[in-house]
C-alpha cells in the first residue's frame, strides 16, 4: 500500500464488506474504508493474508474483522451477511471486487476454467447483492460497488474471454439493480480499472510494461489508491444523485 496522500470522507458510523479483501485492490479499498471511519467486514478465503488486512486496519484505529468465504456458495454468503449484520447491526456498503483469471485463448478454454471465473467474478458478486438487498432496502440507504474492468464491456482482451464476459457481466448487473433499487436510495455503480500496477504486471518483465505504457495517454500504470479514491467517493454520502454508471480508472485507455 501506499504512502501517497489521497482523499478522506467520513464514513463514520458505516459499516462495509468488501470482498477479495485479503490481498491487491481489496486490501487498499478494505483498508482505506477503515481509515476512513467505517466498520470493515474483510472477506476472502486466505486466512492469513485476510488477517494481515484487518491488522492494516486496527494498527491505523479502525475496526475490522475477517470473514472467510467462498463467494460462488450461496450459503456461505448469506451466512456472512448475517454474521455481519448481527455483530455491526447493518452493512451498508458493498464492494464486490473477488476475482479471479484463468487465462487462456477460446479454442482451448476448459469448461472448468469458464465456471471458475464466472462463478467467482460474477456469480459471486450476484449472492452478496442479493444478500444485503433486504437489509439495505429496509434501512432506506446503501451503496453497492462493483470492480469491473476496461477489460469487459469496454474493450476486450485476448486470451481472457472468461473475465471479460464476467467483468462484461458485472456491467450488466450493475445497470438493471441500481434501476431497481435506485428508488430505495440505494446506489449501484461499477468502477473500471485500466492496467493497475500490482505483483502481476511486476512480473511481466520491462519490455512489455512499455508496451503497456505506450496504449495510456497518462503513460504510467495505475495505482491501487487511485481506485480506492472513487471507491471512497462512491461511497459517500456526497455520492447520493450518481447511480448506475462505469466509472473508468485507465489513464485515458479507453477514452
Amino acid at each position: 500500500m501506499s504512502d501517497k496522500k489521497s482523499c478522506t470522507v467520513d464514513l463514520d458510523r458505516r459499516v462495509a464488506l468488501v470482498t477479495g479483501a485479503s490481498q491487491g485492490l481489496g486490501q487498499e479499498m478494505a483498508v482505506r474504508l477503515g481509515q476512513s471511519g467505517a466498520k470493515v467486514a474483510c472477506v476472502a478465503r486466505n486466512a492469513e493474508k485476510l488477517a494481515s488486512t484487518v491488522e492494516s486496519i486496527v494498527s491505523s484505529g479502525g475496526t475490522a474483522e475477517a470473514f472467510l468465504c467462498d463467494v460462488a456458495e450461496s450459503a456461505s454468503v448469506k451466512e456472512v451477511v448475517e454474521a455481519v449484520i448481527e455483530k455491526w447491526e447493518h452493512v451498508d456498503i458493498l464492494v464486490n471486487n473477488a476475482g479471479i483469471t484463468r487465462d487462456g485463448l477460446l479454442a482451448r478454454m476448459s469448461d472448468e476454467d469458464w465456471d471458475a471465473v464466472l462463478n467467482t467474478n460474477l456469480r459471486g458478486a450476484f449472492l452478496f447483492t442479493r444478500a444485503v438487498t433486504m437489509p439495505m432496502m429496509q434501512q432506506r440507504f446503501g451503496r453497492i460497488i462493483n470492480i469491473s474492468s476496461v477489460s469487459g464491456g469496454v474493450i476486450g482482451n485476448p486470451g481472457q474471454a472468461n473475465y471479460s464476459a464476467s467483468k462484461a457481466g458485472l456491467i450488466g448487473l450493475t445497470k438493471t439493480v441500481a434501476r431497481e433499487l435506485g428508488k430505495r436510495k440505494i446506489t449501484v455503480n461499477a468502477i473500471a480499472p485500466g492496467i493497475i500496477a500490482s505483483e502481476m504486471t511486476e512480473a511481466v518483465g520491462e519490455g512489455v510494461m512499455k508496451e503497456f505504457k505506450k496504449r495510456i495517454p497518462a503513460n504510467r500504470l495505475g495505482q491501487a489508491e487511485e481506485v480506492a479514491d472513487l471507491v471512497l467517493f462512491l461511497a459517500s454520502d456526497a455520492a447520493g444523485y450518481i447511480n448506475g454508471v462505469v466509472i473508468p480508472v485507465d489513464g485515458g485507455m479507453t477514452c
